[in-house]
């Protein structure tokens, strides 16, 4: 016993004199410093005591020198569990969780440090180690090691990383049987926690619970509200807590310019940004300024968002896709252009932002253009590049370049179905540029073929059988429709009523226009009214017509007159389509349409006066008849044609088969409206 307290006594003796080089390890601001205690430990009685080599491991794993911590803690003779959990916090704090997990694996005896240092290692770095955290957080609370602070914070970033609200209520239950209940950073993890796995109103609740609350707390649930909505909440909270008396950081500032974004609030991003340009610290911040020039792009604001973004002295990808965004939004293709062009990392977001913009700017070459450098450069396109290629391929109705489109969709292994990543707009898209290009049949194989479909999927088919006179086919689509999980919409409805317009289906058309509110609690639109009344008007019931736009609930637009003068021509009820034309010489004085389909209406009657009146009215107003124009692909090459135009190298063979056409009109027995309008075709292209 004697003997044993005298061993005591040495060993304290031993660590008292040690001590003095294990500050000097503590304390060494550098790793020369280091470096100089390590060789001072080493030319000393104490270079293989355990104590000081634990603490010259920390030392260097402090200052980011893993190998050499590695290097020192090989080298203990008699390593213990302080030693391992020196090492395991290393690899905590430097971000190696698969180290972290294998040293623990060899820990003798874990401690309840062992479980805190892999736990923070694997909570740190995301879903792939995450859910390990949590393995190793059970198997920690099994073993009976108390759960600190420490232990809670890791696991609640854990389950944020997850998204797994379920473990995360299970760890908040033992939050709140711990002394860590009413602790403002484990509340803050926990609002953090609820937020990440979208649940706001969950965040909240802790939020209102708290006790005490830091600008920690605040960040949390504002950029809960931001990402999750209400959006609107967010701003409600910011104010909350300028009134509280806490003071706004960059990361709450970055939140509410980001909340304004979605908002399109530009007024309250002014004040924010205003707030941000008095404060020198914040004027620098990447990050905020990223937002500000999202918030400005977002709402239209593109200059205000480019002085923003001239004003970094450091610029992102993030900033420069932002500000792409914000010309491509505002239709200036140029600019966004200009922006693309300067960027020194292109992500596929930019490209996607680009070609998006010539697709919707009525620039869909450039788009298939800039598709084919992106291939070329071995950026790995998106869900949403193939959707913008294959609407710019139906726009410009060009099948063989749409079918190219779809080998490359095919090569990806799109199913368009529904999931993290949904891909069904994709077969929308495809179904779509089909339909757009006459080809019927591959939309319907396409669409057949879908594993998933949404109610754009049904629009697609229905509107565009509808329209490439397949009626009956389109009305049978809506009542599979309406047998599916999916509703109609205002669009579906518009494609039934076209389809019923084009087969002369009135009944059929009165009917479906009733059971939009009756049955499917849709208000019928302008559009909706304009389909009804070409159908109403091509089978000749004009008295309904005029009644139905007498009742509309909206003024009538000039597609509306213009489908009911074209109706009136064709029944030759001349007193309706006066009011009509004067209806559209009111809303769009420059246009000639108009003006050719009343003259056309008096000719066809014989009311010369009226035919030169109309006329003489159209040149005192300087309205000018468009040209006609037609085009055909001969050999892969566009031929478009004009009117009366000289130049085309193959209007010479036009001009004599129209000749031709003119000649044999006189054999023919023929409808003589179809006859009149042939003899001014060849008139006019002939010139």
């Amino acid at each position: 016993m004697a003997r044993h307290l005298h061993g005591g006594h040495e060993l304290v003796a031993h660590l008292r004199a040690s001590a003095p080089l294990a500050d000097l390890l503590r304390a060494a601001p550098s790793l020369p410093a280091a470096r100089a205690a390590h060789a001072r430990a080493l030319k000393s009685p104490f270079a293989s005591e355990t104590f000081l080599l634990n603490t010259l491991v920390s030392a260097y794993a402090r200052l980011g020198r893993l190998r050499d911590a590695r290097r020192v803690f090989d080298g203990i003779p008699l390593p213990n569990t302080f030693s391992h959990n020196a090492l395991l916090s290393a690899y905590a704090r430097l971000g190696r969780p698969g180290e972290a997990r294998a040293l623990f694996d060899a820990i003798p005896e874990p401690d309840q440090c062992s479980y805190n240092a892999v736990i923070a290692a694997l909570a740190r770095h995301g879903r792939g180690h995450a859910a390990d955290a949590l393995r190793f957080l059970a198997a920690m609370h099994a073993d009976d090691f108390a759960l600190n602070a420490y232990s809670f914070a890791s696991a609640l970033s854990a389950c944020a990383a997850e998204k797994d609200p379920r473990t995360g209520e299970q760890v908040h239950g033992l939050v709140a049987k711990s002394p860590h209940a009413e602790d403002v950073h484990i509340g803050s993890a926990l609002v953090d926690m609820y937020a990440k796995c979208e649940r706001p109103e969950d965040a909240r609740r802790v939020f209102d619970a708290m006790p005490e609350r830091n600008v920690v707390s605040w960040n949390s649930l504002i950029t809960c509200y931001e990402q999750n909505g209400p959006v609107v909440e967010a701003l409600v909270l910011f104010v909350e807590m300028m009134d509280s008396g806490f003071i706004p950081d960059e990361v709450t500032l970055a939140s509410v310019v980001s909340a304004c974004a979605g908002l399109a609030t530009e007024r309250e991003g002014r004040q924010v940004h205003a707030r941000v340009v008095k404060c020198n610290r914040l004027r620098e911040d990447m990050v905020l300024n990223n937002a500000l020039v999202d918030m400005y792009a977002k709402c239209g604001r593109t200059w205000e968002a480019r002085c923003v973004f001239d004003s970094m002295a450091s610029r992102s990808v993030v900033s420069e896709t932002s500000m792409l965004t914000g010309y491509a939004k505002s239709a200036d293709v140029e600019g966004a252009q200009v922006v693309f062009s300067q960027m020194v990392e292109k992500n596929v977001i930019a490209w996607n932002v680009l070609i998006a913009a010539y697709a919707q700017n009525g620039e869909e070459e450039e788009a298939l253009r800039l598709f084919i450098r992106l291939k070329r450069e071995s950026v790995w396109p998106t869900h949403y590049t193939y959707g913008n290629v294959l609407n710019a391929c139906g726009n410009i109705a060009d099948l063989q370049l749409g079918q190219q489109a779809h080998a490359h969709v095919l090569k990806e292994g799109f199913r368009f179905d529904f999931g993290p990543e949904s891909d069904v707009f994709v077969g929308n898209s495809l179904v779509d540029m089909y339909l757009k290009t006459g080809s019927i049949d591959d939309g319907a194989k396409v669409f057949e073929r879908m594993a998933a479909r949404d109610n754009v999927s049904w629009n697609a088919m229905i509107v565009g059988c509808a329209q490439n006179g397949r009626a009956r086919e389109a009305l049978q689509l809506f009542e599979r429709l309406l047998c599916s999980k999916e509703s109609p919409d205002s669009v579906t409805m518009i494609g039934v009523l076209s389809a019923c317009g084009h087969s002369g289906l009135v009944e059929e058309g009165r009917r479906y226009f009733q059971s939009m509110t009756e049955d499917h609690g849709i208000a019928p639109s302008r559009d909706h009214y304009t389909c009804m009344i070409d159908l109403l008007g091509r089978a000749g019931h004009l008295k309904e017509v005029e009644e139905l736009i007498k009742n509309m609930p909206m003024e009538p637009d000039s597609v509306l007159w213009a489908s009911l003068l074209g109706a009136c021509r064709l029944h030759k009820n001349v007193e309706l389509g006066e009011w009509a034309a004067g209806k559209l010489f009111e809303i769009d004085p420059e246009n000639s349409g108009p003006y050719v389909l009343l003259s056309n209406m008096y000719a066809e009657m014989g009311k010369w006066t009226d035919v030169f009146r109309v006329r003489r009215s159209m040149k005192d107003r300087g309205v000018s008849k468009q040209p006609g124009c037609s085009w055909i692909e001969i050999g892969r090459k566009m031929n478009v044609f004009l009117a009366r135009d000289n130049r085309h190298p193959c209007r010479n063979e036009i001009h004599d088969t129209l000749r031709i056409i003119q000649m044999e009109m006189s054999r023919m027995s023929i409808d003589a409206e179809i006859a009149n309008c042939l003899r001014n075709y060849c008139s006019e292209a002939c010139g």
